[in-house]
């Protein structure tokens, strides 16, 4: 397992999320913070977090970070190993089955009966489409899988529902993990580049029920992927 020096670029940009949790007493901030560079890819699975460094970089007590911590560990984005530490956590097989199962009842719903799909919601998906064409364009894997992530982010915030978006959020973190440990990062992700970009061209159209089953098609097709590769490790 990888265990972070707390000046490299694994926990170095954590430093730039000390603003939005200084003078905070409440340990969800953190926890925002540090799944965030879970979901933006910048945290990787089996990474060990010192909580003393987290604290320090986040500017938050000790004891604060290690309620974070705990916060992280209970959404699986964590792991506690005794007498070890805590280290990101490695998704298996089930969990990608469980993230797949969650995230068909939450991005169709979205698509389908979302009620905040007004055109500035639907600007923000475009461009999260446009965010991966250009990533695509750079020849910046770590990036078009960073585009898809606020893709599906945007794809959830045209449901108008703050509840939602938190659970999106939690799996937003688990699917990167999961992301992480294809072999493959070009040919896993440059497919769903063009098929981001159909779905969100059919909400732009109004159609919702074929933007609905494309992303049902499009969640299969994934799933499918990933479990074989999986079943390879």
């Amino acid at each position: 397992m990888t265990v972070v020096d707390p000046a490299s670029g694994s926990l170095a940009h954590l430093g730039l999320a000390r603003s939005a949790v200084t003078g905070s007493t409440t340990a969800e901030r953190a926890a925002n913070a540090v799944r965030e560079e879970v979901v933006e890819g910048r945290l990787r699975p089996g990474t060990r977090l010192p909580d003393t460094e987290l604290a320090e970089l986040l500017g938050v007590s000790r004891n604060t970070m290690r309620e974070a911590m705990s916060q992280l560990v209970t959404e699986r984005v964590l792991v506690r190993h005794p007498n070890r530490g805590v280290y990101v956590a490695t998704p298996n097989i089930d969990d990608v089955r469980d993230v797949y199962r969650a995230r068909r009842l939450i991005e169709r719903a979205a698509i389908r009966w979302g009620e905040d799909a007004d055109p500035v919601r639907i600007a923000a998906l475009r461009a999260a489409v446009t965010e991966g064409q250009k990533a695509v364009a750079a020849g910046d894997w770590p990036a078009v899988a960073s585009a898809n992530q606020h893709f599906h982010r945007a794809l959830v915030a045209l449901a108008g529902s703050p509840r939602l978006e938190q659970q999106m959020a939690l799996l937003l973190a688990e699917m990167r993990l999961i992301f992480h440990r294809m072999p493959e990062v070009r040919e896993f992700h440059e497919p769903f580049v063009g098929r981001n970009d159909r779905v969100c061209a059919l909400i732009e159209q109004g159609d919702r029920e074929a933007a609905e089953q494309e992303l049902a098609d499009y969640l299969d097709e994934a799933e499918a992927q990933l479990l074989e590769a999986y079943a390879k490790l």
